[in-house]
């Protein structure tokens, strides 16, 4: 074999590792995708370490999300009460307050 073979072999190769690494890409990202665990040079499965101390730390996370979702859902009660006094009628307001000011028996 020749220098002018082995040159001619060189795009050959190129793609042929190209394919190759594309592949390895496309099934790694539609492992991922899907939800199977990945694998390490040995083929042996990786899956993401359950100690202890995360789910501990999962718990404490999931609780926090908890009380977050719900000041959040207070906050967003007590902002629809805002824009809704702030876009009603200044008339309709004062309105509303001499009611609640009669039915304190005058006492606002």
């Amino acid at each position: 074999m020749n220098v002018s073979d082995m040159i001619d072999l060189v795009p050959w190769i190129a793609l042929i590792t190209a394919v190759s690494i594309g592949g390895w890409v496309l099934t790694t990202w539609l492992r991922i995708k899907h939800g199977y665990p990945l694998e390490n040079s040995w083929g042996m499965a990786i899956h993401p370490s359950n100690s202890r101390e995360n789910s501990e730390r999962i718990k404490l996370l999931t609780n926090e999300n908890a009380q977050l979702r719900a000041e959040i859902g207070s906050l967003k009660d007590r902002l629809e009460t805002v824009e809704r006094i702030v876009t009603d009628k200044p008339s309709k307001l004062a309105r509303e307050i001499d009611a609640l000011s009669i039915e304190n028996g005058g006492h606002a």
